[in-house]
């Protein structure tokens, strides 16, 4: 029940005034009394109900009833009128002696108003939810949802359709949110008086509202075809230069459409919920502005960025295709034939020499209750790939957004091998059924190091439902987490493994071999220009052992985080056997200075590319005991007792060489999760 509005009337008068079905008149009685009332009386026509307080003991209101310093008279229409003025009501005014000192006089005609949205998420617009002005999260929340338009209907005008004037074909409209002013009431309103819908200054920049001239022009194929042709038919009504717009009243019993688009992410300005308000406004008199005696609100939450993890299914591959990758192309080829998805090539006049197709880009998705596209995030890293994403991505039902930061802060750590998100978790109780987005930065004591630019992390935090998690990675020479970690999927347990790249296992694989006598064994057999080592080379080279024992301490600091803020165990983790060395490299933000800093001494296994339960793994290139890579043959082992499928890719030349692997140089767009996001409980 909508709360009263205080209406003020004058005796010896005929006020007209328009009231809304549901909200009511509250008329303070003795303000509006002739001087010397003692006593007063009401009657009404049929549609108009009232009630007096404080409550009288009188049969009848005919009859005079003592006038109070208190007394109030609430009114209210049962029903919309059929025309205007059709509900009446009278208020008559006694002195000491009940003789009559004053009339007032009402002429009320009643209008059905509602600002109607999909609140409670089941793809329907219904009629005046009582939820439709709040959000509340949960599996039993409500609020309606509104998607960012960041997809491009009209392939010939490359642009995301939030940056169209106008809306640019009918196809469009599934991707705004429907809401619909649903009026009843007599022919037109009393004069003066109007429906104006409206936002804040601060909704302004987020959303777009449109309106559909024709009612029910979805419904019949020519028309859609001609609107296709005429898009005029959906005018703008609110935008950043247009707060506030009159609207039609329409009479009668009727429906307005109007569709709403949603302009940009939640970020750290913008908490993603958004006010869209409908009021009716009363005349005063010539000359003076109008005030609204009425006022409906539908919210709305624009839906996040979500990203995918590797427990999902894939739908397709993306690799780039480069003057030296052949091989590495065709066990791709091999790899992605045999478990049955589509491969897209990036060709060399799109890529121009950037092979890392894994760091230009994340693939993710948003989702409402009537609708859901994927949405390619473009990292500001702006190397051979940077107008892939929105060249070759950007189309129908395929969105784009990007966080723009100053170049001087852009660092390799901004590259998107630098982020990752885990499969679903449960942490001390707390679920995260999207799992959580991880990203590398520098070690939280350190006073200089590499970050991911602040305006990436910002926007990821921002989406609020893959809560993310920190880890360091600036330890590394490239600096990005899919150097030692990755996920793969498993049956058991949690449903996924952890896989960590670990010196200790590499060290113990080789001890190992040198036990059993293949010291002489060699890593690097049969690449040309690569100096061959042998098992026992390795385990000889204090140095190396040193380096090794350094990243060792590094990946366990992240193993420590990772446990803590996904819920791991260590049955959950697989510590693969990985060497890395420290190599000198200058400093991203001094020139000047130089540090040490970590890249795979062999190819780094753990950088790999999950295929359902077909991996992609870089080929080591390990010692061979019996004509097998003794590295392999321990990958598999590992890998296979979770039903797992290794093929070994070799990447040695065209991307290990130059501080990538078979995860750096790929991407893979997936299935988005079965789990709505908003039904998640914050």
């Amino acid at each position: 029940m909508m709360l009263p509005r205080t209406f003020r009337v004058d005796y010896d008068h005929v006020t007209s005034v328009v009231c809304v079905v549901g909200a009511g008149l509250n008329v303070h009685l003795n303000r509006s009394a002739p001087p010397g009332s003692e006593f007063f009386s009401v009657k009404s026509t049929a549609t108009v109900q009232y009630s007096i307080s404080p409550r009288t003991q009188e049969t009848s209101h005919l009859s005079p009833i003592p006038l109070k310093g208190n007394s109030a008279l609430l009114i209210r229409m049962s029903r919309a009128s059929d025309y205007e003025n059709d509900g009446k009501l009278s208020i008559q005014y006694y002195g000491e002696k009940k003789d009559v000192l004053g009339r007032v006089l009402l002429h009320l005609t009643a209008v059905e108003i509602s600002l109607d949205v999909d609140a409670d998420r089941d793809g329907v617009v219904e009629k005046n939810n009582a939820n439709k002005g709040s959000w509340k999260w949960g599996s039993n929340g409500h609020g309606a949802i509104l998607l960012v338009n960041c997809d491009s209907e009209r392939m010939f005008l490359k642009k995301p359709d939030s940056e169209q004037d106008q809306v640019s074909k009918v196809s469009d409209l599934k991707d705004m949110s429907l809401m619909v002013l649903r009026t009843k009431g007599p022919a037109k309103l009393p004069e003066g008086y109007k429906l104006t819908m409206h936002i804040s200054q601060g909704d302004a920049e987020s959303v777009r509202v449109f309106r559909a001239r024709s009612s029910g022009v979805e419904s019949n194929s020519m028309q859609k075809l001609w609107f296709n042709l005429f898009v005029k038919e959906y005018p703008l009504v609110l935008s950043n230069e247009v707060l506030s717009q009159e609207v039609p009243y329409l009479g009668g019993v009727s429906e307005m459409k109007f569709y709403v688009e949603g302009l940009r992410f939640p970020d750290k300005d913008f908490d993603g919920l958004i006010n869209i308000n409908l009021s009716l406004l009363e005349p005063i008199s010539d000359g003076l502005p109008e005030t609204p005696i009425f006022t409906d609100t539908a919210v709305f939450r624009v839906a996040p960025w979500i990203m995918t993890p590797n427990t999902l299914q894939p739908v397709e591959v993306f690799v780039c295709c480069t003057s030296d990758n052949y091989q590495f192309l065709k066990g791709m080829r091999n790899l992605i034939t045999k478990s049955g998805y589509k491969l897209k090539i990036c060709h060399e006049y799109m890529n121009r020499g950037d092979r890392w197709m894994q760091d230009e880009l994340e693939f993710g998705y948003i989702d409402s209750p009537h609708h859901r596209f994927p949405v390619v995030l473009d990292s500001p890293r702006d190397r051979g790939l940077k107008d892939f994403p929105y060249d070759e991505l950007l189309g129908p039902d395929f969105g784009y957004v990007t966080r723009v930061a100053q170049r001087e802060d852009v660092s390799s750590l901004d590259s998107f091998g630098n982020l990752e998100v885990s499969p679903p978790v449960t942490v001390n109780g707390k679920n995260y059924p999207l799992g959580r987005i991880l990203i590398g930065v520098a070690f939280p004591t350190a006073t200089k190091g590499r970050n991911m630019t602040k305006v990436v992390q910002d926007f990821l935090w921002a989406q609020k439902v893959q809560e993310p998690v920190a880890l360091f990675s600036d330890w590394l020479l490239v600096g990005h987490i899919d150097e030692f970690m990755s996920f793969v999927p498993a049956s058991d347990r949690k449903g996924f493994r952890l896989l960590l790249a670990s010196p200790d296992a590499g060290y113990k694989l080789f001890r190992g071999l040198q036990r059993d006598g293949h010291g002489q064994a060699k890593l690097f057999e049969g690449l040309k220009d690569e100096e061959q080592q042998t098992v026992d080379e390795i385990l000889n080279d204090k140095g190396l052992a040193a380096e090794n024992n350094y990243v060792q301490r590094c990946i366990d600091w992240n193993r420590d985080v990772l446990k803590r803020e996904l819920g791991l165990d260590d049955e959950d983790i697989i510590d693969l056997p990985i060497l890395f060395k420290l190599v000198m490299e200058e400093n991203d933000n001094n020139k000047a200075e130089t540090e040490l800093r970590a890249v795979a001494y062999y190819p780094d296994m753990v950088n790999m590319i999950v295929l359902g339960k077909n991996l992609g793994i870089p080929k080591p290139f390990g010692p061979k005991v019996n004509g097998r890579c003794a590295l392999e043959v321990e990958m598999c082992s590992l890998m296979e007792g979770l039903g797992l499928s290794c093929t070994f890719i070799d990447d040695f030349a065209s991307y290990h060489k130059q501080l990538g692997e078979v995860h750096c140089g790929s991407n893979v767009r997936r299935e988005p999760f079965d789990f709505k996001w908003w039904n998640l409980e914050m």
